[in-house]
């Protein structure tokens, strides 16, 4: 017995007698007047009443999800499926959109250049695999009146020429090809002609090259080089690119210019074929 008044259980014991007596004395002289029974264990008991308050409510709430869950799973698949409609309208805005900007250009070009004949824009399907000069096929062909040797471009200017065509594709071989020659002249002056022709080196950059220039040529940075339109191949006066520099050749006979397409060669999305043009060579290659 001796044992448990000195144990931590008797101490223990005595300070929570200490607590209840202590809450009494607050009690009886917070107002002056004595507490009864009730109300002592009303105060007593208020903060585990609090504590199981906030048990149950929780305890409800649960409940209350766990019996929802079904509910708010169909909710949950609703907005799922709500999500994926605006989506699909989205794209669907985006491609209409899109479609709407190219007969804005392809009408452009046809007011610029009213002997024009062309196809409608076309998608570039994708790119011929490990070709530096960037040729890619398209979905038009014969059964869309695509032939070969035709030429192809965007609102921006020339991309190339068709060079193989089935009934609903074509290949198209760029301007960055040294298989393909452009005769070309700048817009501004109208002297300065030369030859467009790929080099390996250039096509690395995006870039083709004006060959056959005059030593004494006045080509300067950002001088735009159009179709000459000689050959019958080109419709004359289509953009074609810019000079980014001009430099003699290693023979000193004749001087050439790093041209910039005007059209963005390596990311091409769409383009169209000029099917009809004023000075069209009739035959083939």
């Amino acid at each position: 017995m001796r044992d448990f008044f000195k144990s931590t259980r008797f101490k223990i014991l005595l300070a929570f007698i200490a607590f209840l007596i202590g809450i009494m004395v607050y009690s009886v002289t917070k107002g002056g007047y004595s507490v009864s029974g009730e109300s002592f264990i009303n105060t007593i008991s208020k903060p585990f009443r609090t504590v199981s308050n906030n048990i149950g409510v929780k305890i409800e709430t649960s409940l209350d999800k766990l019996s929802r869950a079904e509910e708010i799973y169909d909710e949950n698949q609703s907005l799922k499926k709500q999500v994926t409609d605006l989506s699909e309208q989205l794209n669907e805005y985006e491609a209409l959109k899109s479609e709407c900007e190219e007969l804005r250009k392809l009408v452009g070009i046809k007011e610029a250049h009213p002997d024009y004949s062309t196809s409608r824009f076309c998608k570039v399907i994708g790119y011929t695999a490990n070709d530096p000069f960037k040729s890619f096929t398209i979905n038009v062909g014969s059964a869309d009146g695509i032939e070969p040797y035709l030429p192809v471009a965007t609102a921006e200017g020339l991309v190339g020429i068709t060079i193989e065509v089935s009934e609903h594709l074509s290949t198209v071989r760029t301007i960055l090809s040294p298989d393909l020659s452009i005769a070309v002249k700048c817009s501004s002056s109208g002297d300065d002609t030369g030859i467009i022709e790929g080099t390996v080196t250039s096509a690395e950059n995006g870039m083709t090259k004006l060959i056959h220039l005059r030593t004494d040529n006045t080509l300067k940075k950002n001088d735009l080089m159009i179709t000459d339109g000689t050959s019958g191949l080109f419709p004359k006066g289509y953009s074609v690119g810019k000079v980014k520099s001009v430099d003699m050749d290693s023979n000193g006979l004749s001087a050439y210019a790093e041209i910039e397409p005007c059209a963005d060669i390596t990311n091409l999305t769409s383009v169209f074929v000029i099917t009809d043009f004023t000075g069209k060579r009739e035959d083939s290659e």
